[in-house]
C-alpha cells in the first residue's frame, strides 16, 4: 500500500492555489492540467500524467482509464474545472484510489472564485471479492 509523506498532500495543494492565483477560473481542465504540471515540475514533486491504470474485475482486466496525475506514486490528483462537486467526483477518485493501491486522493476544482480542494480517502471493505 502506498502512504504519502504527511507533507506531500500540502505540497500539492499549495502548488495548485498558485496555478489558480495566476490563472484565475474559466479555462477548460486540460490548461489547469498542464500548468499544475509545470508547478510541481518547478518544485521538483515527480508526478505521472494521465497515466493508464488498467481495472480488473476477478483478476481480469476489464478497461483502462487515464488519472489525471499521479503524484509521486502515493497521491491520485482529479482536477475538476466545474462549478461544485457531484457525489460521483468522490466515488470516481475512490476507485482510482482501489486501482492504483493508494490511500490518499485529492480532488480539485478551479472553477471558482478559489481553488477548491477535498481530500478524499480510500474505502476499504469490499461488497464482492
Amino acid at each position: 500500500m502506498n502512504e504519502p509523506d504527511s507533507g506531500l498532500s500540502g505540497r500539492i495543494i499549495g502548488a495548485a492555489i498558485r496555478v489558480h492565483e495566476a490563472l484565475g477560473p474559466g479555462f477548460l481542465e486540460s490548461v489547469y492540467e498542464e500548468a499544475l504540471g509545470i508547478e510541481l515540475t518547478a518544485q521538483g514533486i515527480k508526478f505521472q500524467r494521465q497515466l493508464p491504470v488498467p481495472i480488473q474485475y476477478r483478476g481480469q482486466v476489464v478497461g483502462e482509464h487515464r488519472l489525471d496525475l499521479l503524484v509521486e506514486g502515493m497521491v491520485v490528483v482529479e482536477l475538476k474545472a466545474v462549478i461544485g462537486f457531484d457525489p460521483v467526483h468522490y466515488a470516481t477518485v475512490r476507485s482510482y484510489l482501489k486501482a492504483t493501491n493508494c490511500t490518499v486522493g485529492l480532488l480539485i476544482d478551479f472553477a471558482a472564485a478559489t481553488v477548491q480542494v477535498k481530500r478524499v480517502g480510500r474505502e476499504w471493505h469490499s461488497r464482492a471479492e
